[in-house]
């Protein structure tokens, strides 16, 4: 069995359990330990998300231990069953969760040497011009270290903030990952943790609130990225009632404020980008290092697919290789501004087999080889491939 099937039945036996829990149900119990178990499967058969998986496996463990799901008392913030009782551990196991997610986090950081980052980017399918882009960019930073270490004195403007411009789906937030290890690696960063935000972790809703919102942010990125993706929709509206520039600002002061400690790296489509950066002459200063990432050709959207089979053991016969093949060229010739690129590669990938199951279990008396078969009528039509 894969990761995907494990996901399946944690969830369905997690979505029982919220049900009986709700009503006071003791059964719910056994369905928070079934739904523990799967997703520990799921873990075992997927080690890439092994720390997600186990955390979601120990608070089914913790709801079950609870004996039905807790509840906030909101007079003193205790934690009840639904039943009215205390539930067990209340605020220590609260607090247990929170440290044990913290520690999990901090570990899932690699440390990457600039070799082995580099490697890793090499190794993804396609992006031939932004390895191209980094790799040249990674010679120039070595360089220019190289002459602070002599006491030499680096050009004015440079700087280690840069702007990812492409369509969804491309591998920046990847690629962006392996900036913040080859940074950290290079000694410009202490961490390298990367931090991913959008407008919406940004930007609050009344006066006064953005900035301080904004500053939380940046101080879980110090030492690392802070990686804002559709960056554009930060740019404010002409009447004055947006706060997206409030939010620019104060990312502003704290690149110069933390000049040692923060690395920005914005994320968008092409123009919008472009418009951004034109339109506010603190970012134009500052962002002056731009890679686009182009699009995914028919050829490397099927090697995305095929070594997502390849690696949750799943095989095409030559019908469905031609078929899915067709299907991505199709794809690719009536792509607008919303191609899912990668994304949809997965997710035509989590679909096939999703079809597959479904047909099989229909049938019945299912052998090994049928498991691992993918078939053409699994393939999904061009029109349901997002």
């Amino acid at each position: 069995m894969n990761a995907d099937y494990y996901l399946l039945a944690a969830k369905t036996m997690l979505d029982k359990a919220e049900k009986q829990a709700s009503c006071g149900m003791s059964v719910a119990v056994q369905s928070y330990k079934a739904a523990a178990k799967q997703y520990r499967q799921a873990a075992a058969a997927f080690p890439a998300k092994k720390n997600e998986y186990i955390a979601l496996a120990e608070e089914c463990e913790q709801k079950a231990e609870n004996g039905v799901r807790p509840v906030t008392n909101k007079s003193n913030g205790t934690s009840v069953t639904s039943g009215g009782q205390p539930a067990r551990g209340g605020a220590a196991n609260t607090q247990k969760a929170v440290e044990s997610k913290a520690k999990a986090e901090e570990q899932e950081v690699e440390q990457l040497s600039v070799e082995e980052a580099l490697a890793r980017l090499n190794g993804l399918i396609g992006l031939s011009g932004v390895k191209a882009k980094v790799s040249s960019w990674v010679d120039q930073v070595k360089f220019f270290k190289l002459r602070q270490e002599k006491g030499l004195p680096v050009p004015d403007g440079f700087s280690y903030h840069m702007v990812f411009t492409g369509n969804p789906g491309t591998g920046k937030t990847t690629v962006a990952r392996l900036m913040a290890q080859i940074y950290r690696s290079l000694g410009i960063l202490q961490k390298g943790q990367l931090v991913e935000t959008a407008r919406n972790d940004l930007v609050a809703g009344y006066v006064g609130q953005t900035a301080p919102k904004t500053r939380e942010v940046i101080d879980k990125a110090l030492g690392g990225v802070l990686f804002i993706d559709e960056a554009y929709m930060l740019k404010g509206n002409s009447s004055g009632n947006d706060f997206g520039q409030e939010a620019i600002d104060t990312v502003l002061k704290a690149m110069e404020d933390h000049r040692n400690e923060l690395v920005v790296i914005m994320a968008g489509y092409s123009q919008p980008m472009a418009d951004l950066i034109a339109t506010n002459s603190g970012l134009k200063s500052r962002f002056n290092t731009v890679i686009d990432f182009e699009d995914y050709t028919p050829d490397e959207l099927y090697k995305i697919f095929f070594g997502l089979c390849k690696k949750n053991n799943y095989k095409l016969t030559a019908a469905a290789e031609k078929l899915m093949t067709d299907r991505f060229t199709e794809l690719y010739e009536k792509r607008d501004k919303d191609f899912g690129n990668g994304r949809t590669a997965r997710n035509t990938f989590q679909a096939v087999v999703t079809h597959q199951a479904q047909r099989l279990m229909d049938k019945g008396n299912i052998t090994e080889e049928e498991m691992i078969t993918i078939e053409e009528c699994d393939i999904p039509l061009t029109k349901d491939m997002k």
